[in-house]
């Protein structure tokens, strides 16, 4: 077995069991993917548990947007860091940002102590922040795991640059996790160019709901997005994926 991290982002119990099925080595469980997704709630978290065995990091994240919080919605991350530490979640995912694109160190120390002996990973907040290097050392001094990014652009490919400079300067002191676009296609070209063995996806494929009757023209949230499509992991998928990754030469 070699030496890698495949994890599958999920956002409901079914799609968790395939990621599972495919081979995937941990879940970051969410809700809402389609808006990048938010923190989910404690009745999915448990259910999912039951479901799968592999590892759970929960995404702390109260809403869509931005990174910069208010005092409501830090108190919000900070009571559910709490939440999912006490119902036996194996990590968090986290992230906070000043509005100056730095990251808010004191709120973090916070999220950090409020987590305890669970895994922590500093979400793509990361991937929009100031200077990229010194949080990552910023983070190393935190005590965080993981780095979850794209290099800092829409897909990992597009920022393989970053992401092999960051490899670099960590050193080993933290993990960086590839994510944006990451699929089985792509995956040997990413293993190659950034040098790391890391990676995040969500393995989606888009079913048609099972609903007969369709009221077109009644949007329930943002343009654009049809409410009879849904979301789910494809287990085949992250098998595809993980095949790439034991056969590849630049994974050990």
């Amino acid at each position: 077995m070699k030496d890698y991290m495949l994890e599958v982002c999920v956002d409901s119990v079914e799609s968790a069991i395939a990621a599972e099925r495919g081979g995937a080595k941990r879940l970051e469980l969410c809700s809402n993917l389609i808006i990048g997704g938010t923190t989910p709630t404690p009745a999915l978290f448990c259910a999912v548990r039951k479901a799968v065995d592999i590892k759970i990091h929960v995404l702390i994240r109260p809403r869509f947007g931005d990174f910069c919080y208010t005092d409501a919605e830090f108190e919000i991350i900070r009571k559910e860091v709490r939440q999912f530490r006490e119902l036996g979640a194996d990590g968090a995912v986290i992230g906070v940002l000043r509005p100056d694109g730095t990251l808010n160190m004191e709120q973090m120390e916070g999220l950090v102590r409020e987590a305890g002996e669970m895994k922590l990973t500093l979400h793509r907040a990361f991937d929009v922040c100031s200077d990229p290097m010194r949080v990552l050392e910023e983070c190393v001094e935190l005590g965080i795991h993981t780095i979850l990014t794209s290099g800092q652009e829409e897909s990992a490919l597009a920022g393989a640059g970053l992401l092999r400079r960051l490899n670099e300067a960590a050193a080993g002191r933290i993990h960086i996790l590839v994510g944006a676009g990451v699929n089985s296609g792509n995956l040997e070209e990413l293993c190659r160019v950034t040098g790391l063995n890391q990676f995040h996806m969500s393995g989606k494929k888009v079913l048609d709901s099972s609903m007969k009757y369709r009221r077109e023209g009644v949007p329930m949230g943002l343009p654009g997005i049809s409410e009879f499509s849904i979301w789910r992991t494809e287990e085949e998928e992250i098998r595809k994926a993980v095949e790439v990754l034991e056969r590849s030469p630049n994974v050990f």
